[in-house]
């Protein structure tokens, strides 16, 4: 059992990376990325109710703290989705990946300045191996190919920083009710946040194409099921461990990207690759110590 925590946050954060890999054929087929958030989260909103149903009496929480950090936790994936989005349209998918994974470094922050944890060098020099890592994998070292404008850049952090937010929302809910009830409040506020900014043409026109089913394995892959077990294995992490050991989200996107989609990775975003999963690795042996 001492990995269990640092192992279900790692697996959700596989189930992530094939949902973006899921999310990638479903814009190559041309449906807009804010629509595919939203049924992203509305698909796991509707597994998550209807498991808090089941049992309404004993899952219910009275507690208002629970109620405002549920509420945080969604807005956080909602404002993580949408700014992600922001910054590639503003800039580039490599710098927005790379921006949107400085998470490690907020939460780290916000957990020095609550008490919530102290500060090490193993720490730091595992968030910046990680980074490290994304940069390589991600390609946002080559300056000549990319063009980061002022806007991408602030969106690429402000998801990074969403990232961090539902981070410590799902931690602080999940430590006082159970995992069915957080998440059912938390996807509701996601709903009720990202409808605002969906097409509402194209959302009613999801149901009626053949393309529903791969809405419905996104949301059950990269909603109902991982995050059901990120939140049972969040409990068990410290917050910095859950924003690092989820970093090897990217790895498994690219991976989905090369074994299905026929992508191809260079000799550096292999390196980078290997960098992110060896620091991983480290963070958990020692995390288990």
């Amino acid at each position: 059992m001492r990995f269990a925590g640092v192992g279900l946050v790692m697996l959700a954060a596989i189930c992530w990376g094939i949902s973006g890999g899921i999310a990638d054929i479903l814009m190559s087929k041309g449906w807009d990325p804010i629509v595919i958030s939203f049924y992203r989260g509305a698909v796991g909103f509707i597994c998550f109710l209807t498991w808090f149903l089941f049992r309404f009496r004993k899952n219910w929480v009275f507690s208002s703290r629970f109620y405002i950090w549920s509420l945080l936790a969604g807005a956080g994936v909602a404002g993580n989705f949408t700014f992600y989005f922001l910054s590639i349209q503003a800039s580039s998918i490599a710098v927005a990946a790379t921006l949107m994974y400085t998470a490690p470094v907020f939460v780290l922050l916000i957990s020095f300045l609550l008490r919530m944890e102290r500060s090490s060098w193993f720490k730091w020099g595992c968030i910046f191996g990680v980074l490290i890592g994304i940069i390589l994998l991600t390609g946002a070292y080559n300056t000549e190919s990319i063009t980061v404008s002022l806007a991408g850049a602030a969106a690429g952090l402000a998801a990074g920083l969403s990232y961090a937010l539902f981070i410590f929302g799902f931690k602080n809910a999940s430590s006082i009710g159970k995992p069915q009830t957080t998440l059912t409040l938390a996807f509701f506020s996601f709903c009720i946040l990202l409808f605002f900014f969906t097409d509402n043409t194209e959302t009613a026109r999801v149901l009626t194409s053949s393309d529903v089913w791969w809405f419905l394995l996104l949301g059950i892959v990269g909603a109902g099921i991982s995050f059901l077990i990120y939140v049972i294995g969040i409990r068990l992490t410290a917050p910095t461990t859950a924003s690092m050991v989820a970093m090897v989200e990217p790895v498994t996107a690219s991976l989905f990207g090369v074994l299905l989609l026929g992508d191809n990775l260079t000799i550096i975003q292999i390196l980078g690759m290997v960098l992110i999963l060896l620091t991983v690795t480290v963070l958990s042996v020692k995390q288990s110590d």
